[in-house]
């Protein structure tokens, strides 16, 4: 802080700061001479760093350049890549589809020869059930018949001396006649 209030004094006793004009006393010559001696002595030194700066500048944006190429070259590399990539997932879109569809077309196929046999075993079933009731009546029928048959048999002999072997001769008849349609029916 001493130093301080020394340039101070130092200031108001030489009547404050002014500008030398002296062009001999200020050392402006001396100045100018320094720079001179610095640029004729330091040009080479000077001109050998900046020359390497220069080259270092250069290679750095060849490198760049190289790099962009390459970049470049990578990204068409990759645009193929995909274009191809997008061409192998079509094809297996493609594919798929066409399996999907075989694939439902077999099923199709199956479940309707399934359905074939179904039908087929139930309409077989069908006709015998049918055929079974069919043989039921027609046996009913014909019982029905053979019965009124021997009632009125009985009622028509029953008056009659020979009636009763008579009668019994028409039921032995009706009973093998019986028989004989149960045979043919089946």
């Amino acid at each position: 802080m001493e130093n301080f209030n020394q340039i101070f004094t130092l200031l108001a006793e030489n009547e404050g700061i002014g500008l030398n004009l002296d062009i001999l006393e200020t050392g402006v010559l001396n100045i100018a001479a320094l720079v001179g001696i610095l640029i004729y002595t330091g040009k080479d030194f000077l001109g050998s760093i900046l020359q390497e700066r220069k080259s270092t500048i250069v290679k750095s944006v060849q490198d760049a350049e190289d790099r962009l190429n390459e970049a470049n070259r990578r990204l068409s590399e990759a645009q193929k890549q995909l274009s191809q990539a997008h061409v192998v997932i079509s094809e297996i879109r493609n594919e798929t589809i066409t399996a999907k569809t075989n694939l439902l077309k077999s099923d199709a196929t199956i479940a309707k020869k399934e359905l074939t046999t179904r039908f087929s075993r139930a309409i077989a079933t069908f006709r015998s059930q049918e055929r079974l009731i069919f043989l039921e009546v027609k046996q009913q029928i014909i019982s029905l018949v053979l019965q009124r048959s021997a009632m009125q048999a009985k009622q028509t002999f029953a008056s009659n001396d020979r009636g009763p072997l008579f009668l019994t001769e028409i039921l032995n008849e009706n009973a093998i006649f019986s028989e004989k349609l149960k045979g043919d029916l089946l």
